[in-house]
């Protein structure tokens, strides 16, 4: 269970790396799909190394065959390895997570971090060992100067802001040391990840050396307090020693900050190998995703790995899709399975049905909008914003799988069904799988040669309604929204003015006067 801060420290580290990457999740994306639950699902990790990249992996869907399959074999290998697994497990744990900060947050903020010259921190030394020696030619002098020299050096060391990086630094030094223990290990299909380890710690291993004032008293000095800190404290204030060092770990960081990124990353990579492992061994079925060069998608047996006893269903198409059928019946649970699983095929290998075969897709949706109050937006500016930025990528590289819940609700029949059956048609042309729910019937008709039709249905029986929530072939021909009121206890005269008005409507076309 995480709180708010938690949480949002964990994504921090996706987010330094967001403007690196070729194609990232989006929010509103992310949003639809609920993926901060299917993120905690997955979240077998022990260390904030490896839930903040596991964080990152589902964000970032990959394009390429081999890296799934490297993936899989990593994954594959813990679950037929318990016993590694499980050591490794033990090993991050030992490694640890810290909570509601990100660690990456202020080890990025240090390697930006604009010191001074480490060596002006001598001028207080020499000063400090020129007023001590000028107590054995001049007492009277030596001891004075000695005072203001040390009052001046304290003064001038609490200037300078270097505390809230020295958790920081100490877990960078944990993580070295960490890294260093992880070298031995021989981990069958890791080798690659653990020969990338052995050469980043070795870059960065200066900062251990250098380092034993600035951590003083931390997890990593092996001090637990008493005299031995309260001298190095006193020390640190007067010498500056700890600002030193400081200033030359921030430089050797700062120089080799793509190697610490090269060890956090295949560190990352390793540890959510055995949170994916465990998250197969937990689910009822799943498996390996087929991957094509063709703009297709097909799934047998696919399923929601949220919800407890799922019903399930197949699809396989190579054009768009227009769902259709009745409020609650299943058509947007469908969407989310079909797009969470497109998202877990290219990120960890693993998907939620008997067989699953795509191509790689650029993922986007627009399905839970609401209105934007705090930036005075309705409902329909949003949804039509949201739309916009999936029109915005057709004709990248890339081919793009959409999925869009009810085109433009927020705005009348008329112009709904005129303007989302040119969205839609856009959406059908091209390098883009659009999965799109509707009401309008209509528009299985308009864009009948563009989409194939499927629906979901119901069932009213002795005055309840019953859901399948299997998928079928066709549109949707039943309307029982009226149906549902009665149902629900609305009064007799709303009930048949209302089904009369929708008679004379499919009778003559118009609305019949009230």
């Amino acid at each position: 269970e995480y709180d708010y801060d938690e949480f949002d420290a964990i994504s921090h580290y996706s987010r330094q790396k967001q403007e690196k990457e070729a194609f990232y999740l989006d929010d509103i994306t992310w949003n639809d799909l609920e993926m901060d639950t299917i993120f905690m699902l997955l979240n077998h990790t022990w260390s904030s190394i490896g839930e903040s990249y596991l964080y990152h992996l589902l964000r970032t869907p990959v394009f390429t065959r081999e890296e799934v399959e490297q993936r899989n074999r990593l994954i594959t290998y813990f679950q037929e390895h318990p016993k590694e697994r499980e050591n490794l497990e033990y090993f991050f744990a030992n490694v640890g997570k810290t909570g509601r900060y990100s660690v990456f947050d202020f080890i990025y903020n240090m390697a930006d971090y604009a010191q001074e010259n480490p060596w002006k921190e001598l001028v207080w030394t020499g000063a400090v060992i020129l007023m001590a020696a000028l107590i054995f030619l001049r007492p009277e002098y030596g001891i004075l100067g000695l005072i203001v020299v040390i009052i001046a050096s304290w003064s001038n060391y609490y200037k300078k802001k270097i505390e809230p990086y020295i958790m920081s630094c100490s877990y960078l030094l944990h993580i070295l040391k960490a890294a260093k223990k992880l070298e031995g290990k021989n981990i069958g299909p890791a080798e690659p990840y653990l020969e990338v380890i052995r050469a980043s710690r070795r870059k960065l291993s200066r900062i251990k050396r250098n380092s034993f004032f600035l951590v003083a008293g931390s997890m990593d000095s092996g001090m637990s307090g008493g005299l031995e800190k309260v001298i190095v404290d006193y020390l640190n204030f007067t010498f500056h020693i700890d600002l030193m060092q400081f200033a030359f770990m921030v430089k050797t960081l700062r120089d080799n900050l793509d190697s610490f990124e090269e060890l956090t990353e295949s560190m990352g990579i390793l540890e959510c190998a055995t949170a994916c492992a465990s998250f197969r061994e937990m689910m009822q079925e799943w498996c390996v995703p087929e991957f094509s060069t063709e703009k297709v998608f097909s799934a047998e047996n696919m399923y929601h790995p949220m919800i407890q006893e799922p019903v399930k269903n197949s699809i396989s198409v190579e054009k768009g899709v227009l769902l259709t059928g009745s409020n609650a019946s299943g058509k947007s649970t469908f969407l989310k399975t079909a797009a969470i699983n497109a998202v877990l095929a290219q990120t960890i290998g693993t998907c939620m049905a008997d067989r699953y075969g795509s191509g790689f897709f650029r993922i986007y949706s627009s399905m839970a909008l609401r209105d934007d109050l705090t930036g005075q937006e309705s409902y329909y500016i949003v949804e039509i914003k949201s739309l916009k930025r999936i029109l915005d990528q057709i004709g990248g590289e890339k081919p793009v799988l959409c999925f869009i819940d009810e085109v433009l609700r927020g705005t009348n029949t008329v112009e709904r069904i005129a303007a989302s059956s040119q969205i839609l048609k856009s959406m059908g042309n091209g390098n883009v799988l659009c999965f799109a729910a509707t009401h309008d019937v209509e528009l299985t008709h308009i864009l009948e040669g563009i989409y194939e039709n499927y629906h979901f249905q119901e069932e009213v029986q002795d005055n309840e309604i019953l859901f399948d929530y299997k998928r079928y072939q066709g549109r949707a021909t039943s309307r029982n929204a009226i149906r549902l009121l009665h149902i629900m206890g609305y009064a007799d005269d709303i009930i048949r003015a209302a089904e009369e008005s929708a008679r004379y409507f499919m009778e003559k076309g118009t609305w019949k006067e009230m």
